[in-house]
């Protein structure tokens, strides 16, 4: 399998935790920003990554292509049911698919504004290179991230975390009594929270369990746990 990517995105790293974790090979091509949308327009009419490449035998109805990271969890569970990431129970199933969506829309795009503004700002040592710094500022732009924005997304934050606190540290599993695509997706769309030093200091438990949840699907882990 070949999946399109940015190596940074928290939502490419979605769809690797559940390639890891279902032990799947695949490979990976990682595109420009920007450049992307000649690679992945002619394939699924949507500028968004990830997108998933099956490069299998198209007898039985399998797709060419399977883009966003939700349809790819979809796609992987019904190609390779074991170990599975969706849960059996219907009403566990439909919470971790709540939470999942939740997680997409709200989460991510809250860690996608205290990042970028982070990298802004007294981030910038992280990879002060030019091309970091482009991209920054065209992301920034994209999404309209100020200081404002960034503040608000900071609320809601820390509102989901307190959420996620009273689940995962009580419990290894934040539905039911499996890892499932809410564990995945809330280890892969909070990862890049590890490089603010003040997430790392006030949030330990949530770094430990992203750390768990990437070793257990034999990924590498994201900047700012490296070495931990």
């Amino acid at each position: 399998m070949l999946l399109l990517q940015f190596s940074t995105s928290h939502y490419c790293r979605k769809a690797r935790l559940a390639l890891g974790y279902k032990h799947i090979p695949y490979q990976v091509e990682n595109l420009t920003p920007g450049l992307h949308m000649f690679r992945v327009m002619p394939l699924t009419g949507v500028a968004t990554l990830p997108v998933l490449l099956p490069q299998l035998p198209q007898s039985g109805g399998q797709p060419e292509v399977v883009g966003d990271s939700t349809r790819i969890f979809e796609f992987l569970e019904k190609y390779q049911p074991e170990p599975a990431i969706f849960p059996v129970d219907r009403v566990d199933r439909l919470a971790a698919q709540v939470l999942e969506d939740w997680l997409d829309e709200s989460i991510g795009t809250a860690t996608r504004f205290v990042y970028y503004q982070f990298r802004s700002s007294e981030g910038k040592t992280i990879d002060p290179s030019l091309a970091s710094m482009a991209i920054i500022r065209v992301v920034r732009s994209q999404y309209g991230i100020n200081q404002a924005t960034a503040d608000l997304a900071k609320h809601r934050l820390e509102l989901a975390l307190d959420r996620l606190s009273a689940q995962w540290r009580n419990s290894d599993y934040l539905i039911g009594n499996q890892l499932t695509i809410a564990d995945l997706t809330a280890a892969a769309l909070l990862s890049p929270l590890a490089l603010i030093p003040s997430y790392r200091q006030s949030y330990p438990w949530l770094f430990d369990r992203i750390t768990q949840i990437h070793q257990a699907c034999n990924e590498p882990l994201p900047p700012g746990l490296i070495g931990d």
